[in-house]
């Protein structure tokens, strides 16, 4: 009897000691760094970079986002960009100046968790993201019509907020070589290099959270393919809740299928994070006709930094204002 009862209290033990192990153990590794993400910004003149302006979101909280004006003083609209995986407000300074000059008010945020809104990594629950850009709209309101514009996992965020309930507040939604989703047919293994996903400590994770125990959600559940000099400035790793938020809902397909709004997508031909030859007939799959825009010879983060691909970017926002003017 007692050795049945030490047998059953062993099988018990197990999947929680797995458990366990998983969220200790299995956390992300660090990466070697990733040249082409890395070095193209060594490039780009930030002489100009606008100062940073604050808005006061819901918990109190200062977050970043700098504001570029057209050169009138009326607008066409405005734009309001959302940088990638962790970067900041100044990743997208040559495509708000870009927006700009053809007669946008930009507005480039430093997402909470990155640059200079927050703690790195970090933020307090999964839907803070949401309540931020909720009080940012809140705050500036953005001049009619406006488009929410992400790149990379930032166009995985706008994906997330074109298929909500809160939809409305944009007219228009640009989704720069978006992250769908790890089971998207647009995903390429470890995003071609530049993240690392520890996996089993998001399984525990993930776990805890379906009965509703949020106590490891602040633990590192990815890195990035950083080198030394851009981890002390940018965001080596997310926080599970981070990277629970910082993306499409985890069924991706329903938020295109929710999303009413006009919505483009451009990418790079030869990007080298996603299979971006297959955004179209994914999208189309899920029944929706969203113009596809793929850029022969541009890259990832040349997306957002050379001429042509700036300008496809502008003529994608052109073409879904009212009657296309």
């Amino acid at each position: 009897m007692k050795r049945r009862s030490a047998v059953t209290l062993t099988l018990l033990l197990l999947p929680m000691v797995a458990l366990i192990a998983a969220i200790v153990f299995g956390g992300p590794r660090e990466l070697p760094p990733m040249g082409s993400i890395n070095n193209p910004f060594k490039q780009v003149d930030f002489s100009d970079l606008p100062p940073l302006l604050h808005f006061t979101a819901l918990d109190g909280a200062s977050l970043a986002y700098r504001k570029y004006s057209p050169p009138s003083a009326s607008s066409r609209g405005s734009v309001v960009l959302v940088h990638g995986s962790s970067a900041s407000s100044n990743s997208m300074h040559p495509m708000a100046k870009a927006f700009a000059r053809a007669g946008y008010v930009a507005y480039a945020l430093d997402i909470r968790g990155h640059g200079d809104s927050g703690q790195k990594g970090h933020i307090a629950y999964v839907g803070q993201l949401e309540d931020d850009l909720e009080s940012f709209v809140r705050a500036i309101s953005p001049p009619p019509p406006s488009t929410l514009a992400g790149f990379s996992t930032g166009g995985g965020f706008a994906l997330r907020v074109a298929g909500s309930a809160r939809q409305d507040m944009f007219q228009n939604y640009l989704l720069l070589s978006p992250f769908l989703s790890q089971d998207a047919p647009t995903y390429r293994p470890a995003t071609g290099g530049w993240v690392n996903v520890g996996v089993p400590r998001i399984v525990g994770i993930t776990l805890l959270n379906a009965v509703g125990l949020k106590a490891f959600n602040d633990l590192p559940v990815m890195s990035f393919a950083l080198n030394e000099q851009a981890k002390s400035f940018l965001t080596p790793e997310y926080s599970f809740a981070l990277a629970s938020n910082f993306r499409p809902e985890r069924d991706y397909s329903a938020n295109v299928r929710a999303a009413r709004g006009p919505c483009a997508i451009v990418a790079g031909a030869a990007d080298e994070l996603f299979f971006t030859e297959k955004f179209e007939p994914t999208i189309r799959s899920l029944g929706k006709s969203w113009p596809v825009t793929l850029l022969p010879g541009i890259g990832h983060i040349p997306l957002t930094l050379e001429p042509d691909a700036l300008a496809a970017a502008v003529a994608a926002v052109e073409r879904m204002r009212p009657n296309g003017v």
